[in-house]
C-alpha cells in the first residue's frame, strides 16, 4: 500500500514538501502507528540491544535528518524504529541553504541534499524535549540527539558551539551524536581531521558532563569520503578520549549529480567498508552504528556483519515505508 502511495502521489509532490509532509504525518498520526505497531506485534518482536549502557529495543533505529526539530518522535518510535535520532540541531536556529535543496534519486533509489543543518535552535529543541520527556510515551523512547556546528560560527570557535548545544540539549538525550560530517555547511568536513576533532569532542564531553547527573554516551559521525587513513585516526580518537560510539556513515559527494551529498545504495559498499574498518581498529571499545544504502534484511546483516552493533535508515524508509522498518527489525532479531 505504502509503495503505491509513494509512486504515484508522493514522487510528484516536491521532496521538501513531501518531507514536510511525512514528519506532519508522524507527528499527529502516533495514534495510528501505535495501532498498527501492537497489530504487528503479534507476528514477532525484535530481541533487544545492549550497547553503551543503554537497552534498545532493536537493531534499527532512525538517522538523523527526518526529524530535524523533534516535531515526530513519539509517532516515529510507534511506526518501528528501536530508536530515534533528531536533529541535524545547531547552537543558533538558521533556515539552512536556499531551494531547492533536496531531490530524490528514483533510478538508485537515493536522496539527495544540500539542507545545510536548517533547524530551530538548541533552545527551541531543548524546550520541546522537555516536553517530550514528560510524557510517559516521550519517556519510553530511546533518543539519540545529533548536534552540528552553526554555519555562521568560526571554524576555530566550533568546540565552544557544540559545547553549547551539549549543554541544553544532552538532559533530554539517551545519546549525543557529534556531527562534522555534512558536506552542506561549509568548512564542517574539515573538522573530522582529528586536530579540529579532539578539542570538540572534548568540549562536548565536559559540557554534557556538566549538564547531567548522569552521563550521556557520546557518538561522532562520520563521512563515507574519509580516506582509510583518515578512518583509523578517527577510530584512534575514539579510543583514546573514551568515545562510546561512532557512526558510518554520512552522505557521499563521490558521484556526479549535482549539488549536496547523496545516501541511499550508492553509499552501501563504502558504509561497509568503514564498519569493517573502525571495528578492526578500534575492536569492542566502541560501539559502531552502521548507516548507509540499508533496502532489505542482506544489506542490514552485511554491516552486522562487518562490525556494526546498531543499524540506522532514512532513505530506506522513505522509499519503502514505516512497515518496512517494523518487520525488518522483527527479522533482525530473530
Amino acid at each position: 500500500m505504502y509503495r503505491l502511495f509513494y509512486d504515484q502521489l508522493l514522487v510528484r509532490i516536491d521532496a521538501e514538501r513531501a518531507h514536510a509532509f511525512g514528519v506532519s504525518a508522524f507527528r499527529y498520526g502516533a495514534w495510528a502507528f501505535r495501532l498498527g505497531r501492537a497489530i504487528r506485534a503479534q507476528r514477532g518482536a525484535p530481541a533487544p540491544v545492549e550497547a553503551m549502557g543503554i537497552t534498545f529495543p532493536g537493531r534499527l533505529g532512525l538517522a538523523a535528518g527526518m526529524d530535524k526539530n523533534a516535531d515526530a518522535v513519539v509517532g516515529l518510535s510507534a511506526a518501528g524504529f528501536a530508536f530515534v535520532e533528531v536533529g541535524t540541531v545547531t547552537a543558533h536556529g538558521q533556515p539552512g541553504n536556499e531551494r531547492p535543496r533536496s531531490w530524490r534519486e528514483l533510478d538508485v533509489h537515493g536522496l539527495r541534499n544540500r539542507m545545510g543543518f536548517n533547524n530551530e535552535g538548541a533552545d527551541a529543541v531543548a524546550a520541546r524535549l522537555a516536553r517530550l520527556r514528560s510524557t510517559a510515551a516521550g519517556h519510553r523512547v530511546v533518543l539519540g540527539v545529533n548536534i552540528g556546528k552553526t554555519k555562521a560560527t568560526p571554524a576555530e570557535d566550533a568546540a565552544s558551539d557544540y559545547a553549547y548545544s551539549a549543554t541544553r540539549l544532552a538532559p533530554y538525550a539517551d545519546y549525543l551524536v557529534v556531527n562534522v560530517s555534512s558536506p552542506n555547511t561549509p568548512g564542517l568536513r574539515d573538522l573530522q581531521s582529528t586536530e579540529s576533532l579532539r578539542p570538540i569532542l572534548t568540549a562536548v564531553r565536559e559540557a554534557a558532563d556538566g549538564a547531567t547527573a548522569q552521563r550521556v554516551p557520546l557518538l561522532v559521525k562520520i563521512a563515507p569520503d574519509l580516506a582509510d587513513a583518515d578512518v583509523d585516526a578517527v577510530a584512534d580518537l575514539a579510543v583514546e578520549l573514551g568515545l562510546d560510539g561512532i557512526i558510518a556513515t554520512n552522505t557521499t559527494i563521490a558521484h556526479e549529480r549535482g549539488p549536496g551529498g547523496l545516501s541511499g545504495p550508492p553509499v552501501r559498499a563504502r558504509a561497509v567498508e568503514v564498519v569493517a574498518r573502525l571495528k578492526a581498529r578500534a575492536g569492542d571499545a566502541v560501539t559502531i552504528i552502521g548507516v548507509g544504502g540499508i533496502e532489505n534484511e542482506r544489506d542490514a546483516r552485511a554491516l552486522l556483519e562487518a562490525g556494526a552493533t546498531l543499524l540506522q535508515t532514512y532513505t530506506g524508509f522513505v522509499y519503502q515505508g514505516p512497515g518496512w522498518v517494523a518487520r525488518l527489525n522483527a527479522s533482525l532479531g530473530a
